[in-house]
């Protein structure tokens, strides 16, 4: 718990840092399967943005901030992330998400909170589901972001596979646009579209 106030106080900064942050934000943490939550008995994401709302209240008190623990669900059980490729990562959470009360989010901008960011695999499909129920926008924060080794693709895997669909490490957050479908850069430019 005291990690989670420290690093969510961190997260706070970072966001508080976005160009252009809308005054009113439903936040919604990245959801564990339900098996996941009663095996580890809490949700790293949901303890990151309870500490960061905290912060963020303080620090900008204007800010309109409503958790929203329930509202985007884990709908199956996904296998681990670790070790897949880029491609093998999105068919894993490809659908594994959905929005049960839709009116929540309709024309909303939503600050989605998870721990690290990889591929993004994880907030594309997360950020799909929340702008199909009509979500305006989707911030994405997370307090960790990889770093890229050498990747090596071969032949054998799909041309899918080969696209670069990873952010640039110097750029700190994302947005999906519900309105484009497509992705906002950290400068407000538009990006590629987001996949499921």
């Amino acid at each position: 718990e005291p990690l989670a106030q420290r690093l969510g106080a961190l997260l706070a900064q970072r966001i508080l840092d976005i160009p252009s942050l809308p005054d009113s934000l439903v936040v919604v943490p990245v959801p564990l399967y339900r098996s996941k939550r009663s095996e580890r008995g809490f949700n790293q994401a949901e303890r990151l943005a309870r500490a960061a709302i905290s912060v963020l209240r303080r620090q900008r008190p204007a800010l309109r901030l409503q958790l929203c623990t329930g509202l985007l669900e884990r709908r199956r059980a996904t296998e681990s992330q670790a070790g897949l490729t880029p491609h093998q990562r999105r068919a894993n959470v490809r659908g594994a998400f959905s929005v049960p009360r839709a009116d929540a989010v309709k024309g909303r901008d939503v600050l989605l909170i998870d721990d690290i960011y990889t591929t993004g695999a994880t907030a594309r499909a997360c950020a799909t589901a929340l702008t199909r129920a009509g979500a305006t926008r989707v911030w994405v924060a997370t307090v960790a972001r990889a770093q890229k080794e050498f990747a090596t693709i071969t032949e054998a895997e799909p041309a899918e596979a080969r696209i670069e669909t990873d952010l640039p490490m110097e750029q700190d957050f994302v947005c999906w646009d519900g309105i484009s479908g497509g992705r906002v850069d950290h400068d407000g430019r538009l990006g590629t579209n987001a996949r499921t």
